[in-house]
């Protein structure tokens, strides 16, 4: 089976205001690695699972033609208002049907969206549309790697950072398991590909205020469910997490810039 979530269009804007994206670095590393395959310039990328397109416009400059696909239309609106590049393009459909021609496809990706596909249709069917010697990347990052930095108080800020991810741990969803890492790992050993790889300790730090760190934490599927069963509830986790931090910051205003960073995982493999 697969999940759908995140199609409501303010949850799709949240997502474009606050989801970060990988760094130059891991988009390179996953540049690097297909170059090892195949020759430039390359022709086709498919982001599967793209939400508001982040990651397919990190993607686009490097391709002839990129397609971000999403089975959330408000997703996709929202991407297609924030992208003007002519070579990038959108398609609403599942990750498991997806509308490419057999063996036409460079690249495949899935940024932060894999571990809610139908792994096995998802893999056969990325499987069916890559070109001999095309690549899969598939990487993510969690709440509960995340590290706060601001003057001496990093450490308090991090343990704040990993309460307000512990909160909202009773609330995942059951499909996801304890972690998502566990998807990925079992994607990697169950793939028959030969070159494959397998990074775990990718970080990417960004400078971001304590107000849009709090909303990159509330466009996290189960502080979402929160706020459908209880609003409140989740008003009191972000307000008393948001005094918190900014209590042992000595400052007051949430605008206040912070570090922060987070750690990603990666899957990347070359089709025989």
């Amino acid at each position: 089976m697969s999940v759908r979530l995140f199609e409501g269009k303010e949850h799709a804007l949240s997502y474009w205001k606050y989801r970060i994206s990988p760094s130059e670095e891991i988009i390179n590393k996953i540049l690097v690695f297909l170059e090892k395959h195949r020759s430039r310039p390359f022709e086709l990328v498919v982001d599967v699972g793209c939400g508001s397109g982040q990651g397919t416009v990190l993607l686009g400059p490097h391709f002839s033609k990129a397609v971000g696909t999403d089975v959330s239309p408000a997703q996709l609106e929202m991407a297609r208002q924030h992208s003007s590049a002519e070579n990038i393009t959108y398609r609403e459909c599942p990750a498991e049907e997806l509308p490419f021609e057999n063996a036409t496809v460079d690249l495949v990706t899935s940024m932060s969206a894999f571990h809610w596909f139908d792994h096995p249709r998802f893999l056969k069917e990325a499987d069916r549309i890559l070109k001999p010697k095309g690549c899969l990347a598939l990487l993510n990052y969690t709440i509960n790697d995340m590290e706060l930095s601001y003057g001496d108080c990093s450490n308090a800020l991090s343990q704040i950072c990993k309460e307000f991810a512990d909160a909202l741990m009773p609330y995942r969803n059951p499909y996801l398991g304890t972690t998502s890492m566990d998807h990925y790992k079992k994607a990697y050993n169950a793939l028959e590909y030969l070159d494959k790889e397998w990074h775990e300790t990718l970080q990417t730090r960004k400078t971001v205020s304590v107000s849009n760190y709090i909303g990159l934490v509330e466009s996290f599927s189960p502080y979402q469910t929160i706020l459908r069963e209880d609003p409140e509830k989740a008003r009191r986790l972000s307000q008393d997490t948001t005094e918190r931090l900014l209590k042992a910051m000595g400052v007051t205003s949430p605008d206040t810039e912070i570090v922060l960073s987070v750690r990603y995982y990666c899957l990347l493999a070359c089709k025989p």
